[in-house]
């Protein structure tokens, strides 16, 4: 994950996640999942154009991540 860039915290449905926005790359977020069982876990996307997003879409991109996780291991099978 980035190291440069805006960075947030965002939980969600229980789950807190730090979220990254590198500076170079308009659009682009990394998300770690910080509360889950591998706090290096975690998913990267890139909106298409590149646009900010909001809260509310960035809460349904989280969840849509978590609907794939595999609650036995922690990860996407």
């Amino acid at each position: 994950m980035a190291t440069d860039g805006i960075r947030s915290r965002i939980t969600v449905d229980g789950e807190e996640f730090e979220v990254v926005q590198p500076p170079d790359s308009p659009g682009s977020y990394e998300l770690t999942w910080v509360s889950g069982r591998d706090p290096q876990y975690g998913f990267a996307f890139r909106t298409h154009p590149p646009a900010p997003l909001g809260r509310a879409e960035l809460e349904e991109t989280v969840r849509d991540f978590l609907a794939q996780v595999d609650p036995a291991t922690g990860y996407i099978e």
